[in-house]
């Protein structure tokens, strides 16, 4: 690999999210339709610096140790130096930011995959796949699924994975309201009593049928999060009459994600949308 590397970091979906209870640790339990799309952070790693560093001029975003890539990385080279002769390394990454922050998008859980899948490659694969999701666990529960990669059924707190092949190349409009949402106080504002989504998802999974939009498009985090921001509504609201034909908030939001025929439809609605000027929307397709 060349002093200088560059990598592209894609944003996810969730297409279904059950939450199915809470555990005594504060974490909560979850099964989760989830999948990589074509809208991409961009990450340039040079591997000349003395330190780990990183550069980010995206408002928001953390330009510093506090970054969950350059947590990775740190952390990667911690267990690097425990298990091998070498005794450290340096780390200048440039992230350039696309996908939109506090959007339920997994941008930062990307960015810290693309890190440690580099870094692996970059010294000739140290960490087996399950040791290098054992490494990312304790940064991100969405961390272990980027560094997978594929669409997949999502379980417990991040750590059970299991392929789903039942996705079409379904061609989206991602619709960003501008506004990002705290997870911690989505998950706070959550009525376990009310949640809705397990029974679709477990259906999806026993009669291994093949995903349907208008049928298990479905998210136990949109109703609290819909009362903190209302937006989330008028998103979906307006993709639908754009003629989407499911619409779903992805994770614990605040972008909502609307599913199309084809690509031209989703250009068709993305020009529909225009008026609204404070939302960003991002025509994509899932990575099947």
């Amino acid at each position: 690999m060349p002093p200088i590397h560059e990598s592209l970091s894609p944003a996810k979906v969730n297409l279904a999210l059950a939450v199915i209870g809470k555990r005594a640790d504060g974490y909560h339990e979850l099964i989760t339709l989830m999948a990589c799309v074509d809208l991409y952070d961009h990450i340039q790693f040079d591997f000349q610096s003395p330190a780990i560093s990183i550069r980010c001029r995206a408002p928001g975003v953390p330009a510093d140790d506090a970054n969950l890539a350059c947590r990775a990385a740190v952390r990667f080279r911690n267990a690097l130096m425990r298990k091998t002769a070498i005794k450290s390394f340096g780390l200048r990454m440039v992230l350039t930011k696309r996908i939109p922050v506090g959007a339920g998008l997994g941008g930062g859980s990307s960015n810290a995959a693309t890190v440690l899948k580099v870094l692996n490659r970059r010294f000739d694969h140290p960490f087996t796949p399950e040791e290098l999701a054992s490494l990312a666990l304790p940064l991100g529960a969405d961390i272990p699924y980027f560094l997978y990669g594929q669409p997949a059924i999502v379980a417990g707190i991040g750590e059970k994975i299991q392929p789903y092949r039942g996705l079409r190349p379904a061609a989206l409009l991602i619709v960003f309201p501008g506004i990002g949402l705290s997870t911690a106080k989505v998950y706070a504002a959550l009525n376990l009593r009310l949640t809705k989504c397990e029974k679709k998802l477990r259906n999806l999974l026993l009669k291994k049928k093949a995903f349907e939009a208008g049928v298990h498009l479905c998210n136990d985090l949109e109703s609290p999060a819909i009362q903190m921001l209302p937006d989330i509504m008028a998103i979906k609201t307006a993709l639908s009459e754009q003629g989407a034909e499911g619409t779903i908030m992805s994770g614990s939001g605040s972008a909502v994600v609307g599913l199309f025929e084809n690509a031209q439809a989703a250009q068709q609605a993305r020009e529909g949308l225009s008026t609204h000027d404070q939302w960003q929307v991002f025509q994509s397709r899932l990575l099947v």
